[in-house]
């Protein structure tokens, strides 16, 4: 759904209103008011799917604390590690308007840490884990991944699916990426790491043919 700029000429009271429900919201005027109208008129904009795809990942990962929104095309979960220090990860899904070369959006994994061997743990799991999606589940073929020290940012995809569907799929990629690194992080305290990615990798044999992102 493209857009346009229109002049229009409302009451200060009005915009009043508006600018104050616009800031609880964390959106901008156009945008609050784009949504208004789109509700009354029963149009459907691309912002309203991706909050219908982010309600449904939302359920998903109850246990995760749901961050404060700053956008409406993102959202951010927060978990924190069984580790010495209870280190923070932070699951970011960005959703585009439209897609990109086939992407749909994007997810980044980042763990919040000043622990240098945990960083470096982390980037050995993180290339474990991208190995084994290449390697295991055929709907990952031809996902971008970009790898840095703490962080992980990988493309995603709807395939087609319903807002619903999709963010189930998300939560549920989220859930398991993070069941996999409490695998890997509880390990790592025994050194029986590669017991540990034997697991992961049987985990991911019995999931290969499930629905990704």
């Amino acid at each position: 759904m493209s857009k346009s700029i229109y002049s229009l000429v409302l009451s200060d009271d009005v915009v009043e209103a508006a600018d104050r429900l616009a800031y609880e919201l964390h959106t901008s005027r156009s945008a609050l008011i784009d949504r208004i109208l789109a509700e009354q008129l029963s149009c459907v904009t691309p912002e309203m799917r991706m909050q219908a795809v982010f309600a449904r990942m939302e359920q998903k990962v109850r246990q995760f604390r749901v961050l404060e929104q700053t956008s409406a095309h993102a959202r951010s979960l927060q978990t924190q590690l069984d580790y010495k220090y209870r280190p923070t990860v932070l699951y970011s899904v960005e959703l585009y308007r439209t897609p990109r070369e086939g992407e749909d959006g994007r997810l980044r994994v980042t763990l919040r840490t000043q622990n240098q061997a945990l960083i470096a743990a982390l980037d050995r799991f993180l290339r474990l884990w991208m190995a084994l999606e290449e390697r295991w589940v055929p709907a990952a073929a031809g996902t971008v991944y970009r790898i840095a020290p703490g962080r992980l940012e990988r493309s995603i995809r709807s395939g087609g699916a319903k807002e619903d569907v999709f963010g189930e799929r998300i939560g549920g990629y989220i859930r398991f990426f993070d069941s996999a690194l409490r695998q890997w992080t509880a390990a790592l305290p025994t050194g029986d790491v590669s017991g540990a990615a034997a697991a992961i990798e049987a985990s991911f044999r019995e999931h290969a043919e499930d629905e990704w992102i």
